[in-house]
């Protein structure tokens, strides 16, 4: 009998989510005790838009280096190949409420501070498509983000 495989994000109700918001997806425990948390980190409302891949690029790069900044433990945070957000995945537990104060900050800096020289891995020895960045882009973005307010709550806008 085949094991059935079910992928959360498939079965998650994209009607039904209001973005910008942080949900906690799954902890993971592993069998010596470790445990993982993942989040879906969305910035935008599914199926209404989609930030351009050269901004979401810019801001894939940022987060790498902000949110761990922030927070102990990132392991990875990945862009929605939809592009309206991202995966992000932590050592440890943390909560949803953590992350989007830490989010928050982060697109505060891209938004507020942020030039070239602070975006990483941008060559082409750094980079897989270093010709596809656009801190304008990740600016306008985040700005937009940042006045809606990042909620805690996928469901019920809770504003952080």
């Amino acid at each position: 009998m085949e094991k059935e495989i079910i992928v959360e994000s498939f079965e998650l109700d994209h009607t039904l989510v209001k973005a910008p918001y942080v949900r906690l997806i799954s902890e993971e425990f592993g069998p010596k005790g470790d445990v993982i948390t993942n989040f879906d980190i969305r910035l935008v409302q599914p199926n209404e838009n989609a930030i351009p891949t050269a901004g979401l690029h810019t801001i894939e790069h940022l987060l790498a280096q902000l949110i761990r900044k922030r927070i102990d433990g990132m392991i990875d945070c990945s862009p929605f190949g939809c592009r309206t957000g991202f995966h992000m995945i932590l050592w440890g537990q943390h909560s949803s409420t953590e992350v989007a104060h830490a989010l928050k900050d982060a697109l505060t800096e891209i938004a507020e501070v942020t030039s070239w020289e602070d975006v990483p891995g941008t060559t082409i020895e750094s980079c897989g498509n270093y010709k596809d960045h656009s801190l304008f882009s990740a600016k306008e973005w985040a700005k937009l983000i940042l006045e809606q307010g990042i909620s805690d709550d996928a469901f019920e806008r809770h504003v952080v």
